[in-house]
């Protein structure tokens, strides 16, 4: 695998983090999630951490020779795409998105209880924005991204990413 700077985007339930994780499985670069940066993590319920909070943390990682950077975010990632290797760009079928989210919050909800308190109107608000998550978001991070558009793939699952890391 000649990439050694991976960055991950894609909708709610895309499957970025699971991917992430997979291939650093493989590989010998260090997944970063990029909520973890977005959020701040000292509390409990979710609350965004300060722009200053995540430029630091963001350029930390970045200081890094390898990395693989997953999240949804984009418009405060611009140095991350620049110095990326290549940017996948994940989407899934909304149905499939939607089971995933739906799965996560249950999990989290009843089973796992180090995540950050995710409400029932948080999984509402999660949900609905995911339904128009292509048509909205999805249009404007590529636009965003459109300057880099010789390192963008486009997969909807792990074995299309490993494919395209791997071609």
């Amino acid at each position: 695998m000649q990439y050694q700077r991976i960055h991950i985007i894609g909708g709610p339930g895309s499957g970025k983090t699971y991917i992430s994780q997979r291939l650093q499985g493989i590989t010998n670069l260090t997944a970063f999630d990029l909520d973890e940066i977005f959020w701040d993590q000292s509390q409990y319920t979710y609350i965004r951490a300060s722009e200053e909070s995540r430029a630091e943390k963001l350029n930390l990682i970045l200081s890094n020779e390898k990395w693989i950077i997953e999240g949804v975010y984009y418009k405060w990632l611009d140095v991350s795409f620049k110095n990326a290797d290549i940017i996948v760009i994940l989407n899934p079928p909304l149905i499939k998105r939607q089971w995933r989210i739906l799965k996560r919050f249950l999990i989290r909800k009843f089973f796992l209880g180090e995540y950050q308190k995710e409400t029932f109107k948080d999984f509402t608000e999660l949900w609905r924005w995911n339904r128009k998550f292509d048509d909205d978001n999805m249009v404007r991070i590529s636009e965003f991204i459109s300057q880099h558009k010789e390192k963008i793939v486009y997969c909807s699952s792990y074995k299309e990413v490993v494919g395209a890391l791997n071609a």
